[in-house]
């Protein structure tokens, strides 16, 4: 069994390695087959080589194919096959390209560990399908944008995919992150990607992408052809699919779904985060919300919004059809948009619901209680006690009923 020769290729330790089969048979005094046969043994001690295949001495080869031009286990396999004399099955050539994907995919799908506000990644998960109470199927998106450092979560329905509401959903973003990190990871989409000038070298960004990432302050970045995602990304919206999923048939309208969304969200952000054994909203917090660079929204408005805005009074609320609508005092000084069916109309902000109204059409002033105590609060009842607050609202509701009724 030559354990002679097998005593002696223990002897060469590391230079094993960069020997070939002939040199090492020549030295030896043995056969190549022998030595072939020797450093394929499965008792070989670790580190030394062994040969696993017939594909061994085209492995940089292969690399090379496929870290440049992304190319597949059947053309690499028909390369080989034709110019290389490879005699070798394709099942092998298809097993090697697949694990060397797989490691070149863990090495860049671990979770970025950038420093605060450097990036952030958006993402999309398509055509999820739920049913609402009455049984009628909806087929939704969930639009992700998440920031690398503290893995804060924004997440939004969206019914679609287009330019105009990705620039929409990363605004409300934005406004939700209160700023945006240096870079945007995106995935090769077409409407980041202009797709008829890219090609493997050089990633061209079409023009309407580049004008909103210079209005909004961000470098944007794309992913490599065969790396389309990172880790947290995939895990993220997994989550979120499999969370929504319980919801069938437990919604009324697409409003409330929104708000199952939002509720989510918040929930997500309030969740221990395993590869950082924090709570993302923590860390954001501690960490990462004071390194954003601000966005003015008001500009990036011009790229999605062509509806008519409202702006907030002072006494945060809003003229719509000669009546007025309160919303919360956040929103004093900004735009607002209104969408409207035949039973309620709709307050957003950007893209962001903020509340509705029954269409009542004998009142003039339509307020909710809840912005109507922040505005007492922020006004001059701002020194009084949650208690004494509570009274004046209810006394200044009942007498705008009041004065309502005797003019009816």
């Amino acid at each position: 069994m030559r354990k002679d020769v097998e005593n002696e290729l223990l002897k060469y330790g590391e230079e094993v390695n960069i020997l070939n089969k002939s040199e090492l048979a020549r030295r030896l005094n043995c056969s190549r087959q022998t030595i072939s046969n020797k450093l394929k043994r499965k008792d070989n001690p670790p580190g030394k080589r062994i040969y696993e295949s017939k594909l061994d001495e085209y492995d940089e080869l292969i690399k090379t194919k496929i870290e440049r031009y992304a190319c597949t286990a059947m053309s690499i396999y028909s390369l080989l096959k034709d110019k290389y004399g490879y005699r070798g099955s394709y099942s092998l050539v298809a097993k090697k390209v697949s694990k060397y994907k797989q490691e070149q995919k863990v090495k860049v799908t671990i979770r970025y560990e950038t420093t605060p506000g450097y990036q952030s990644q958006v993402d999309w998960k398509e055509k999820v399908v739920i049913a609402d109470k009455q049984g009628e199927r909806h087929t939704i998106n969930i639009f992700l944008m998440i920031l690398g450092y503290s893995r804060m979560k924004f997440i939004k329905l969206t019914f679609d995919r287009t330019q105009k509401t990705l620039f929409e959903s990363m605004a409300a973003a934005f406004d939700y992150f209160k700023g945006t990190t240096e870079e945007i990871l995106f995935d090769n989409m077409k409407t980041v990607v202009d797709h008829t000038k890219s090609d493997f070298y050089n990633v061209v960004i079409n023009d309407n992408m580049l004008k909103y990432a210079k209005d909004a302050g961000f470098t944007i970045r794309t992913c490599r052809a065969f790396r389309p995602e990172t880790k947290g990304k995939v895990e993220i919206l997994a989550k979120i699919t499999n969370r929504l999923k319980a919801y069938n048939n437990e919604f009324s309208n697409l409003k409330e779904l929104e708000k199952i969304i939002q509720n989510m969200n918040k929930q997500l952000n309030q969740e221990i985060v395993q590869g950082i054994k924090e709570r993302s909203i923590d860390r954001y917090n501690k960490k990462e919300k004071n390194t954003l660079k601000p966005v003015n929204i008001e500009l990036l408005k011009k790229y999605f919004s062509y509806e008519k805005e409202y702006k907030v009074s002072k006494e945060s609320m809003i003229t719509y059809k000669g009546k007025k609508y309160s919303v919360p005092t956040a929103y004093i000084g900004k735009y607002v948009t209104i969408k409207e069916d035949d039973f309620e109309i709709y307050i957003y902000y950007s893209t962001n619901y903020i509340c509705s109204y029954n269409k009542k059409e004998e009142i003039y002033l339509n307020y909710k209680e809840e912005h109507y105590k922040e505005i007492l609060l922020k006004s001059a009842y701002k020194d009084k006690s949650e208690e004494e607050i509570e009274k004046i609202m209810r006394r200044n509701l009942e007498n705008m009923d009041n004065i309502l009724i005797d003019k009816e």
